[in-house]
Parts: structure tokens; C-alpha cells; sequence
């Protein structure tokens, strides 16, 4: 067999592979395709999940399922994305937690970059610092810190989990005002938010789609939220730096994630029809609703964001050391 021959059987193999790259991703989906949201149902991360995944199963004539795998600061979820088939077919929906937690386990069974596919980041939002009136009597950010610090370890903080964001921001606090506050983990944030308006917990680190509704209803307070500016959702709320904690600057973002090596094409055709769905006046406002901001990147700017934001994180959990209780 001639050097010539070979060349063209190679030429040959690598136009034939490139055109079944181009027909997957024509024909893509064919099929379910599954959403991992490392968090459990009725959470922030959940709640964006399903507006998302409804949208793009209508614009590219799917199904998008969710799926919540909760556990281990979402660190279980995302394993099982990571070690997926690389088809496109089994996605996962991430937060700021997907940063966090190389920082604050001593092993991860991934790497939070290398072992995923970049989709596009979706959307960003603020937390808010929320308590039970009937079981805190502090109305303001001064006042709450002044208790914690009257009763140390007796007030509590619930999060979505170890090392999850609001455990983050909540320790983030704890370090830059010396309030004593006791972290509570659950196994997601809806858990949380139903121990905290039963006064089993005292306060939490919120996200707005949780808080909102309680807010309305009187069961819950807000005292401020953890970004530089109000969030749109609540404008009376103030930030966390206005209302004294000097510095304080905390969000949260989602982002859609694939296994290592999914086919180029179904990448930049999912990361097209998010921008489509996402410009459409309604999905702004089923998000604005949920307490989020639409926020997209590129595949290659969410690689940017994740690898910037593992290096802010574990200065923070440095910083405030902490630590899994």
C-alpha cells in the first residue's frame, strides 16, 4: 500500500467523520435529552433548569428532562455528568458551587474544568440575607450582627448544603463581621427555606426565586442583599455594603455543561439557541420572575469565568476558613 493510499483513505476517514459530526448535530436531539441539576427540586438552580430546559425542547423540537441528584455540594450530580457518554445527551446545570468545591473538599472525583464541554453561562443572581421575624427580632444588618454576636453559636444559618454558595456566603459574613452565626446544611436549598419559616433555623443566605414568595407573605424578612446593587426584584432591599458590611460582594451564576469532548456542532447549536431563547421577551421575564438576570457567555468565556472564579473562591474559603462541618 502506497504513502498516497494511505493519505486519501486518512483524508477520506476524517471528511466521513466530519460529516457524521455535522448530521448528529442536524438530527440533534433524536432523542431525551437530560439535565442534571446537582441541587434538589424546587431550588434556585432547579426552578431556572425547567424554564430552560421547556424552552429548548420547543425550539429544537425535543424533550429536556430534569433530573435533581443532589449531594455533596454538587459534586455528585456533576460526576455523573463527567463521566457520561460525550453526546450531548446528558447535560448538566451548574452553579457557582461547581467552583467552589475544589476548594473546600479534599478530593473531587472530576476536574471541574478538563472533565466537562462549555456550554454557556445562562444567567447571574444575588442572594439575599433573610430570617424568621418570629424567631430574630434584628430588622436591620446591624442589629443581626450585634445578636449574633450577644449570643454566639445560639443563631443559625441554613445553606443548600457543605460547600455549597450559601454556605459560601454565609461564611463570607461570618468572617468580615465576626457575627458567630452556627452553618446548618441541608441537602438543597428548598429544604433550607422550609426549616427556616418553620423557625427550626434563624436566618439563611436565600436565593431570591426561594425568598420572594415569603417575603410577601410576612414568614420571612429580608435584611440585604450580597451584591454590589440592589437586585431589580427588590429595590427597597439594600446591599450588604449599604447597609455596612464595607466590601462585601457575592453572586451567584448558572451555567449549561456537557461531558469532556462533546462534538463541536452540538455545542455551538445549543450555545445559539440558548441566545435565541434567552433575547425572547417572555423567557426574560419567567427569569426575572425566578430572581435571576440573564447573563450568556461563549464556551470559551464560561471556561474563563470558571477558571476565574476557582481562584476567588479559594482565596475566600482561605480567608474566612472554612471548612465541612
Amino acid at each position: 500500500m502506497t504513502l498516497k493510499t494511505n493519505f486519501r483513505r486518512l483524508f477520506l476517514a476524517s471528511v466521513l467523520g466530519l460529516s457524521a459530526f455535522g448530521a448528529a448535530a442536524q438530527n440533534y436531539p433524536n432523542r431525551p435529552v437530560k439535565i442534571i441539576v446537582p441541587f434538589g427540586a424546587g431550588g434556585f438552580t432547579d426552578v431556572v433548569a425547567r424554564i430552560v430546559g421547556q424552552k429548548l425542547g420547543a425550539a429544537m423540537g425535543g424533550s429536556f428532562v430534569i433530573e435533581n441528584k443532589p449531594g455533596a455540594g454538587s459534586t455528585i450530580g456533576a460526576d455523573m455528568v463527567a463521566k457520561a457518554a460525550p453526546d450531548g445527551y446528558t447535560l448538566v446545570m451548574i452553579s457557582s458551587t461547581h467552583t467552589i468545591s475544589p476548594s473546600i473538599y479534599k478530593s473531587i472525583p472530576y476536574d471541574p474544568i478538563k472533565s466537562f464541554t462549555p456550554i454557556s453561562k445562562l444567567v447571574d443572581s444575588a442572594y439575599v440575607l433573610v430570617v424568621n421575624p418570629n424567631k430574630v427580632a434584628a430588622t436591620n444588618v446591624k442589629d443581626f450582627i450585634a445578636l449574633a454576636k450577644a449570643k454566639p453559636d445560639v443563631l443559625h444559618y441554613a445553606s443548600s448544603g457543605n460547600g455549597s454558595t450559601q454556605h459560601l456566603m454565609g461564611g463570607l459574613f461570618v468572617s468580615m463581621t465576626g457575627a458567630q452565626l452556627k452553618h446548618v446544611p441541608y441537602r438543597g436549598s428548598n429544604g433550607a427555606m422550609t426549616d427556616l419559616i418553620a423557625g427550626v433555623v434563624d436566618s439563611s443566605f436565600a436565593g431570591i426565586t426561594n425568598a420572594l414568595p415569603h417575603l410577601a407573605t410576612g414568614k420571612l424578612k429580608a435584611l440585604a442583599v450580597t451584591t454590589a446593587t440592589r437586585a431589580p426584584q427588590m429595590p427597597d432591599v439594600p446591599t450588604l455594603q449599604e447597609a455596612g458590611v464595607a466590601g462585601y460582594d457575592a453572586s451567584n451564576w448558572l451555567a449549561l455543561l456537557g461531558p469532556a469532548g462533546m462534538p463541536k456542532e452540538i455545542v455551538q447549536r445549543l450555545n445559539s439557541e440558548i441566545a435565541k431563547l434567552m433575547a425572547q421577551p417572555d423567557t426574560q421575564k419567567a427569569l426575572f420572575d425566578a430572581g435571576v438576570q440573564v447573563g450568556l457567555s461563549t464556551p470559551e468565556g464560561l471556561t474563563q469565568l470558571m477558571q476565574g472564579d476557582m481562584v476567588k473562591w479559594a482565596k475566600i474559603v482561605k480567608d474566612a476558613g472554612i471548612e465541612i462541618q
